[in-house]
């Protein structure tokens, strides 16, 4: 007797979203049960990239090829920054990673701690996870410099490649550049040319997860990850409606872009009704539901 795996109901949408690099349309599938906000991050993660795609697509038609290329980790000695829902999702795929590997990103991550303590950074680290209140860029500078000047490799780096690239974070699918790649052997004192980024997810992801806990938007430096994860476990195990989850990450999406266009807008991103109709609004069409 063949054992049958049970699915959840999907409804079917198609997104557009229009960005100053171009509009960016998909098709996506949600559960209709509740789910966890880890279950939409590869979702939104995948229109940050498309999103990126059309970027790097326009600034090479303008003569400005990116230079980022497989094998250069220059940049994954910079300080990474995670949303909440990206903290919880990266401690899911690490679980689910051979043991062996497991073994040694622990390693690596218990070693990035002591030397972090050592400088007297560590608790500087965990102070921003634990902000009550969001910081900005001035704010983050003299930490993000203290950590650069280590030079200390990411976790998850393995002959200087990505041993989780698929599930990288979204603040390293953003940082593309045009300059020399020698330039990025020293980002903070070399004029490194970066693309604009379309869709920050990870400023997404955070305002979507202030707003559903009522808390402020976070940032989880990636070096105390596994320390922020195992303090709020039990958020970890939320659920929302899924096309519900859904909109509201659309919306925040919306008010990003929307602060984006205006540049000088300073409303904060909260109190505006998604839209899901018009001509440059058009975010989500419900096209049908199925049980698979």
């Amino acid at each position: 007797m063949r054992n049958v795996v049970p699915t959840r109901p999907t409804g079917q949408y198609e997104i557009s979203i229009q960005t100053a690099a171009g509009r960016v349309t998909t098709a996506v599938d949600v559960p209709t049960a509740f789910i966890p906000v880890t279950a939409i991050t590869p979702l939104l993660r995948r229109l940050g990239e498309e999103a990126q795609r059309l970027e790097a697509t326009r600034a090479s038609e303008e003569g400005r090829r990116c230079s980022c290329a497989k094998g250069c980790a220059a940049c994954c000695r910079m300080l990474v920054p995670l949303s909440p829902p990206e903290a919880f999702r990266l401690m899911e795929v690490i679980r689910l990673l051979p043991i062996e590997q497991q073994d040694r990103i622990a390693a690596r991550l218990e070693q990035s701690k002591a030397l972090l303590l050592s400088h007297g950074i560590w608790q500087r680290l965990l102070d921003v996870g634990e902000s009550e209140r969001p910081l900005n860029d001035d704010e983050l500078a003299p930490l993000n410099e203290a950590y650069y000047s280590l030079r200390m490799p990411c976790p998850f780096l393995e002959d200087e490649v990505c041993s989780i690239y698929a599930e990288r974070p979204s603040a390293c699918r953003e940082l593309l550049v045009t300059s020399p790649p020698d330039y990025c052997q020293d980002m903070a004192n070399n004029p490194v040319d970066a693309l604009p980024v379309p869709i920050r997810v990870s400023t997404v992801l955070g305002l979507l997860w202030g707003d559903l806990t009522g808390t402020p938007p976070r940032m989880i430096p990636l070096p105390i990850l596994k320390n922020w994860v195992e303090r709020h476990r039990p958020d970890s195990e939320r659920t929302w409606q899924g096309f519900s989850l859904l909109e509201a990450a659309l919306d925040k999406i919306w008010r990003f872009l929307s602060q984006a266009r205006n540049g000088s807008q300073t409303e904060p991103l909260q109190g505006r009704p998604i839209r899901t109709s018009g001509v440059q609004q058009e975010f989500v069409t419900r096209m049908g539901e199925s049980d698979r």
